[in-house]
């Protein structure tokens, strides 16, 4: 423990020298726009061994295209161009095409994000800590996927929905059987400090296991968001039940890691912030997950000390200590991240 507040003692010091040295974004005008971001990380991991590790990554590279076509169509396209992704190799993370002459019923065909879930629709480079909650990395996976969505309403309207009917494999496979994923989020807009949002997906795939039946997979979510000038606070629920196997992992597109057999999981975040004048914003998330409903003393619990400084309207810089207990026995296993974000 004492290694880890040296660390952020120091990094913390390093910050002012710094500073004075899909939900996605829409394209605004016709012809092609190039735009992307990329997060240089330095990340600390406190090992219950005492072999504490180190290392400076990106967390994400990411480079695009966007653009409307005369007339109602719009496309959006982004590789992800990490190293510390998919083995450092490139690859097709967002690409669909857009049809919009309504507003309350525009069609989506390609890879996209899926619908379900708050914070894993808040564009990555919008986060407001640098990791998205657990429960959202394990529950609403796979976070992309092929097929086609119909969306409409906007934040004046009262309800915004997302109706999504994809292959359920991800960004890497073809459908395996003759069934589709279907996913759905409504978010409610009933005062203009407050949104709330209920999701649900459901979905059947081949079964590795031979002669087995499909394996089935069902979500159940719930969030808020409540902003009131500089301050914003959110919420969020998340339940899953799969019978056959299930995944863990797939965040950001990559693969996901499969285990035989039945179980339910669920998990929360509750997260506060507040935005200084000097473009400083405290931040502290709670969170659990329980990987086995069916275990006992299996939840993990985590809370996020955060501080985001805004430079300007295209760069930031986040520091983060995350703090986890387990609820059957507590180990030393606590991170510290420093994140710098810079959009163009």
């Amino acid at each position: 423990m004492k290694n880890i507040y040296v660390f952020m003692l120091s990094m913390a010091l390093l910050i002012p020298n710094i500073v004075n040295a899909q939900g996605c974004d829409e394209p605004s005008t016709e012809g092609v726009n190039v735009f992307g971001f990329f997060q240089p990380r330095f990340e600390y991991n406190q090992m219950d061994t005492n072999d504490d590790t180190n290392t400076f990554d990106f967390n994400r590279a990411r480079i695009g295209v966007m653009g409307i076509i005369p007339y109602d169509i719009s496309y959006y396209m982004v590789l992800e161009t990490s190293p510390s992704k998919n083995d450092g190799t490139p690859y097709l993370l967002d690409a669909f095409v857009t049809y919009s002459r309504y507003d309350f019923a525009k069609i989506s065909v390609g890879s996209f994000k899926s619908p379900i879930s708050l914070e894993l629709n808040t564009p990555c480079h919008k986060l407001h800590t640098i990791n998205r909650s657990k429960v959202v990395m394990q529950l609403a996976t796979p976070d992309r996927d092929r097929g086609i969505m119909i969306l409409g309403g906007a934040d004046t309207t009262l309800f915004q929905y997302r109706v999504a009917i994809t292959n359920g494999t991800g960004l890497f496979e073809n459908d395996n059987n003759k069934y589709k994923d279907y996913a759905a989020r409504i978010v409610m807009n009933p005062h203009k400090n407050l949104k709330i949002g209920v999701s649900y997906k459901y979905g059947k795939s081949a079964s590795k296991v031979e002669g087995a039946s499909d394996d089935e997979r069902t979500r159940y979510g719930a969030d808020f968001q409540y902003k009131k000038g500089a301050f914003m606070l959110q919420g969020e629920y998340l339940y899953g039940k799969d019978v056959g196997s299930y995944t863990t992992g797939g965040g950001c597109g990559e693969e996901l890691e499969l285990h035989t057999g039945d179980v339910k999981r669920d998990g929360m975040f509750l997260m506060a912030m507040y935005r200084t004048q000097s473009n400083l914003q405290p931040v502290v998330k709670f969170e659990y997950f329980d990987s086995d409903k069916d275990l006992d003393d299996n939840t993990e619990y985590c809370t996020t000390y955060g501080l985001n400084y805004f430079i300007n309207d295209w760069t930031k810089i986040q520091a983060n200590y995350i703090y986890r207990a387990e609820r059957a026995h507590e180990i030393d296993n606590d991170i510290f991240m420093l994140q710098v974000t810079v959009k163009f």
